[in-house]
């Protein structure tokens, strides 16, 4: 007959209680190894997060357009010919206007240059773009307002400034009205960003956006560095998509000598290999627990020898080899169950303090895998401990209590 269930717990609890060394020595393996596949995890996890909301600042909906036309495979035959890709234009970028399903457009170009303001200067990026770049980007405003929404060819001398420029350039002085110089040319400060407006690849606080046409004139270029297209929905990225391979290739003399990316194209990459990622070092962390789990194996084959006098009692008070390896097998899940409790709190722990050393990393672990850590734990532990029950199962009760 097998013991109830009250009666097992309390045995098995006496039994780890009366040998604390050996319990503490177990518990801190356990506890490790589900501690270390919390903390993986969370950072592979974080990691992913991270990527995902710096494309959703993007914007939403997003086709992006590229010069040059990125080959799969081989060598482009234009690059053999010694030829160069056709540039992306401003009359390129009015004509992706010419679709219902495409809801606003910014080009945009990109360069550095000294920006200055009385005996003040400091180099800085220089962001070319159009009035439809704020509600694109879902950027946000401090103070004045954005660049006009005037024709994307007229270039205005005005200016939109990060928080940092400002600062660096005005100090404590207003800046809006200012003409400051950028390069070899003037323009008046309309706006100052806000704290919002950080992105891949871009600090918004220290970047200066003019209009695009005077963009192109300060650096002496009529080519775009991309182009920007939103879709009016989810739904509409595919079509829009196409919609700008085919007007591009109708101008640029039937030739595809563009790169037009989605941003959920861009995201799901990235998801696949972050994703990919935490599972690999969730994986690897988990080996700890197979470790942990000989440990306990050879630990409890430790123990069975140590109380063959106390397993032996207990068949001779009429114990069924069964009722022993329920009594052995108790006391190991005990085990792995506290020790896999303490490791999630440890995990958790340790996952906390990555998120306030780097707040940017939102280290989370999954619910999977916490609970597959706990489940690999548990199932660890118990599956390391049938040797030893098996064998103290095993032991004759005459020759057991006599020690031998």
């Amino acid at each position: 007959m097998i013991p109830h269930s009250p009666d097992v717990a309390r045995f098995s609890w006496g039994a780890l209680r009366g040998y604390p060394a050996r319990t503490l020595l177990m518990l801190t393996a356990m506890a490790i190894g589900v501690a270390a596949v919390v903390v993986l995890t969370s950072l592979g996890e974080g990691a992913r997060r991270y990527v995902t909301g710096e494309f959703a600042s993007l914007g939403t909906n997003l086709v992006i357009v590229l010069p040059g036309r990125s080959e799969t495979a081989g060598l482009n035959p234009t690059t053999l010919m010694g030829e160069t890709p056709r540039d992306l234009t401003l009359d390129d970028a009015l004509a992706l206007t010419r679709s219902y399903n495409v809801r606003r457009i910014a080009p945009i170009n990109v360069g550095s240059a000294d920006v200055s303001w009385q005996s003040r200067s400091r180099e800085s990026v220089i962001l070319g773009a159009s009035h439809e770049l704020l509600d694109i980007r879902h950027w946000k405003i401090a103070q004045g307002r954005f660049l006009p929404n005037t024709d994307l060819d007229r270039a205005t001398p005005v200016a939109v400034i990060g928080s940092t420029i400002r600062n660096e350039l005005f100090g404590a002085k207003p800046a809006l009205g200012e003409w400051i110089r950028i390069g070899d040319r003037r323009f008046r400060v309309i706006g100052i960003m806000g704290s919002e407006g950080r992105s891949i690849g871009v600090d918004v606080q220290e970047t200066v956006i003019i209009p695009v046409a005077a963009a192109q004139q300060l650096f002496n270029t009529t080519s775009l560095f991309r182009i920007l297209v939103e879709a009016r929905s989810r739904d509409a990225i595919q079509p829009v998509k196409r919609f700008v391979i085919q007007t591009l290739q109708e101008r640029h003399q039937g030739i595809k000598d563009v790169t037009v990316v989605t941003q959920d194209a861009v995201l799901a990459t990235f998801d696949r290999i972050l994703g990919a990622l935490t599972y690999a070092v969730g994986g690897i962390a988990a080996i700890s627990l197979a470790v942990a789990g000989i440990l306990i194996m050879n630990v409890m084959l430790v123990a069975v020898s140590q109380r063959t006098a106390e397993i032996g009692l207990l068949k001779a008070l009429g114990a069924s080899p069964r009722q022993i390896i329920v009594l052995i097998l108790a006391e190991a899940l005990l085990l792995s169950l506290l020790g896999a409790l303490l490791g999630l709190l440890l995990g958790e722990a340790g996952s906390l303090v990555i998120r306030h050393a780097f707040p940017v990393l939102p280290a989370q672990a999954p619910i999977w895998a916490i609970v597959t850590a706990l489940l690999v734990a548990i199932i660890t532990g118990l599956l390391f401990s049938l040797l030893p029950a098996r064998r103290a199962a095993q032991l004759d009760p005459v020759l057991a209590l006599s020690r031998r």
